[in-house]
């Protein structure tokens, strides 16, 4: 006989009430953690400052992420996400030629995705533990953003050399971010992103 575990008193309507309240605790966690890593990077970015930033409890912010390795792994995962779907919403206003793609995706790049993954990438380079949570997470975020090129750029991967184009444009993009992180590069990096655009529409 099956035996009820619900405890006495909370009815479906609470169970639900809860489940929203653990969600927006969990987003609140996330969100505050990006901006901390932005702001002050990943030394600056503990777990307690993050509670605060986000207002919930230090009880709550363990409930959710036993580590600083979870919880920002979480959080930049989750931007991750919302900022393909945002890049997406942005790619249907565009004109679709190659130009305007490329600009976007090296756009999507140049956000506070790419320097809190950054913070995240370099600080796990001397952390075992932070290594392992952070290279699955850099796998599944490389294969999104590549899907995410080929479907902009309406690429043919079957033809010889479109592949190998995606993946420099993605490497070309990231490189160019990289560039923008202590100095405002942008004439730079729409030069070069012209430039290589219309390399590109002759591999396409």
């Amino acid at each position: 006989m099956a035996t009820d575990t619900t405890p006495k008193g909370i009815g479906p309507k609470e169970t639900r009430r809860q489940a929203d309240r653990s969600r927006e605790t969990r987003r609140k966690l996330m969100e505050a953690t990006v901006e901390c890593l932005v702001e002050h990077g990943w030394a600056g970015t503990t777990t307690t400052v993050v509670a605060e930033r986000a207002g919930v409890s230090r009880g709550a912010q363990l409930h959710h992420f036993r580590t600083r390795g979870e919880l920002v792994a979480a959080a930049v995962e989750h931007l991750g996400v919302e900022s393909v779907l945002h890049l997406k919403e942005r790619a249907k206003l565009v004109n679709g030629s190659t130009v305007a793609v490329v600009e976007l995706i090296a756009d999507y790049y140049a956000s506070d995705l790419f320097t809190a993954a950054l913070e995240l990438w370099v600080a796990a380079r001397t952390d075992p533990d932070l290594k392992t949570v952070v290279v699955p997470l850099e796998v599944r975020l490389g294969r999104e953003t590549h899907r995410l090129a080929v479907e902009l750029l309406n690429a043919d991967e079957t033809k010889p050399g479109v592949r190998e184009a995606v993946q420099i444009t993605l490497d070309l993009v990231r490189g160019l971010a990289l560039a923008n992180q202590l100095t405002d590069d942008g004439k730079r990096r729409k030069r070069v992103i012209g430039h290589w655009a219309r390399m590109l529409e002759d591999t396409l």
